[in-house]
């Protein structure tokens, strides 16, 4: 029995050094990063960043895993544009939103879109884990946002983001 005991006690040591111990969920992690919408386009034009404007967002979020497959995502993106010499903050987004991982360090975002501006719709977006430390992680993500209304044309934008995840 005490030959039993050892045996079960190196198993677990073992288990907690090679990575096989169990997370607990729900599992809470919050992030912050930095997304530079690349070109939006509508069907009256196309706009380009850094070509004539800068905008930049500033993506701070919490994300609940419930399993190793599935979460909830609370999101806010205060978005700045710098053009012809004046800066202001012309945005704040409201982005809750369903994830999914997909494997090997990459998730699915689905999201819901509510800006302060009156635009609304929805944000796909493709994020992968690049580097993974034991206290924090490194991420980039690529969102593709569809946005509608505030009597403005339909817009579908590319962006590119990176950030870290705690």
């Amino acid at each position: 029995m005490n030959s039993l005991k050892h045996l079960f006690i190196l198993l677990l040591i073992a288990s907690k050094s090679t990575g096989f111990a169990q997370t607990t969920y729900p599992k809470i992690t919050g992030y912050f990063g930095i997304l530079h919408p690349i070109v939006t386009i509508s069907n009256e034009q196309t706009n380009l960043n850094f070509r004539d404007y800068y905008a930049v967002g500033f993506p701070t979020g919490i994300n609940i895993w419930k399993s190793s497959k599935i979460g909830f995502s609370f999101e806010i993106v205060p978005n700045i544009k710098a053009e012809d010499g004046h800066d202001k903050v012309t945005n704040i987004l409201f982005h809750p939103g369903v994830l999914i991982a997909l494997g090997k360090g990459y998730t699915f975002a689905g999201r819901a879109a509510f800006e302060s501006g009156g635009r609304y719709g929805f944000t796909p977006v493709i994020n992968k884990t690049v580097i993974k430390n034991e206290n924090c992680s490194y991420f980039v993500a690529v969102p593709f946002p569809v946005r509608f209304g505030n009597d403005h044309p339909a817009t579908f934008t590319v962006g590119f983001q990176f950030g870290i995840a705690f």
